[in-house]
């Protein structure tokens, strides 16, 4: 049976992470009741008393919620049995050998399991390759003797959650919803419109599912086209940043994308290899997509031999020398490090002889994998710039003061040609990618 969505209706958010708590609040703020449910007790303690880890929701909106009466954050899943709506916002990372870790999502359901109630909506929100919600999740919560378009609401709506983005918060961005059934698409679609969400109904879980695979893929496919030309550039002595401004002239027929040293985050490193993994069950190779997976990887290795390069100009070894990695977050002005070009480079330098040091404003500590070492910003004082051989910009924050690093005694790899961009006139020695 239906339930009216009204003030007494209650949503339960399974994942509080960097989709789940912008997804609370979204529902919050809209007045309904709220659970977050999350199986990491340090995390939920640091909730509870107010302190976010993500600037999405800061601590003053956290704080805004929790002394309300409609909101409950806990690890204890049997809080999800008062839900008439859950929706679960779970990592799905990478295994060691690159294929999907669905182990999040499975614990998830897991947990969810004996407290889902007839009536309930169940929405998967974490991305997946095509087939997870009829394959897998279906089957498992029909193990409570539910039948999913009948006793309860299954239905899957990628999360399109742009970290930092404040042109399109979660409120703003429209959801494809695909259900088991009609009735399941379109019992989801009223939820999210409830808080004024725009959605956009898909005839099954599977094309939805597709569909956010579709979306990171694109951008992985042009961000190593766009690496391999910045390449192809520097073997033709052009420089990559005016063809690229050059070509963004014409009005249509061209996207612009920007080279880096790589790719981060949690989508667009790892959604392809979602879908690569699945074909391939299906007897087809996706080479295209897997080729330009393999030009991002390789893009930290090529910063390094770029890195080698201007040093030798000016007659120093990497063996030896102290480099400070300026911006470690995957993209500009957030904290989030998750498979960030820098965790990527920074080992490949360290084994090449080089003492690494990284600065960055919105991340005051930093953990490479392998090392038991926590790592700490380092400021950006002329005392401090002075003992560094190298510079390398790798991800252009704006609160960064970039004319701290213009003195002519510094060599900069300016990666994202920001220096270019906010300076008046460049007085350090600088190589662009």
């Amino acid at each position: 049976m239906l339930t009216t969505i009204d003030a007494n209706f209650t949503v339960a958010v399974m994942g509080l992470g960097y989709v789940g708590i912008p997804l609370l609040r979204k529902f919050w703020s809209a007045g309904l009741a709220v659970v977050g449910v999350d199986n990491n007790p340090d995390k939920v303690h640091l909730l509870n008393q107010g302190r976010s880890p993500i600037e999405d929701v800061g601590d003053a909106a956290l704080a805004e919620m929790l002394t309300s009466s409609r909101c409950l954050l806990t690890c204890d899943p049997a809080a999800l049995a008062s839900a008439q709506a859950i929706f679960i916002c779970v990592p799905t990372p990478l295994s060691a050998s690159r294929e999907p870790d669905l182990s999040f999502i499975l614990s998830a359901v897991e947990h969810l399991l004996p407290f889902l109630q007839p009536g309930q909506l169940v929405v998967l929100e974490s991305t997946t390759y095509p087939g997870t919600t009829e394959e897998l999740i279906a089957p498992l919560l029909s193990q409570a003797g539910f039948v999913a378009g009948q006793d309860f609401f299954l239905a899957f709506s990628p999360e399109r959650i742009d970290p930092g983005n404040t042109t399109y918060p979660v409120g703003e961005i429209p959801k494809v919803v695909g259900g088991m059934t009609e009735t399941c698409t379109q019992r989801a679609c009223d939820v999210y419109r409830y808080v004024g969400i725009k959605t956009h109904p898909v005839t099954s879980p599977r094309v939805a599912e597709a569909a956010k695979i579709l979306e990171n893929t694109f951008r992985s496919v042009n961000i190593a086209l766009i690496n391999e030309f910045a390449q192809i550039c520097r073997v033709l002595d052009l420089d990559v940043w005016e063809v690229i401004d050059a070509a963004a002239t014409k009005p249509f027929g061209f996207m612009r994308f920007t080279p880096g040293p790589g790719i981060g985050g949690h989508c667009i490193p790892l959604d392809p290899h979602y879908l690569m993994w699945k074909t391939r069950f299906q007897g087809f190779e996706p080479r295209f997509i897997s080729l330009a997976d393999q030009v991002n990887r390789e893009m930290p290795p090529y910063i390094v031999a770029r890195s080698i390069d201007a040093l030798n100009q000016y007659k120093k070894a990497m063996n030896g020398s102290r480099i400070l990695l300026v911006g470690v977050a995957y993209k500009p002005n957030i904290s989030d490090a998750r498979e960030a070009p820098a965790l990527h480079l920074w080992p490949l330098l360290s084994a090449k002889g080089a003492t690494v040091a990284y600065h960055d404003p919105h991340v005051p500590q930093l953990q490479i994998e392998g090392s038991v070492q926590r790592y700490e910003s380092q400021p950006l004082s002329e005392a401090a710039l002075a003992n560094y051989d190298l510079i390398i910009v790798l991800t252009a924050h704006q609160d960064i003061d970039y004319a701290c690093l213009n003195q002519p005694s510094y060599l900069i790899f300016d990666t994202r040609n920001i220096l270019r961009q906010v300076l008046t006139e460049v007085r350090a020695q600088v190589v662009y990618l």
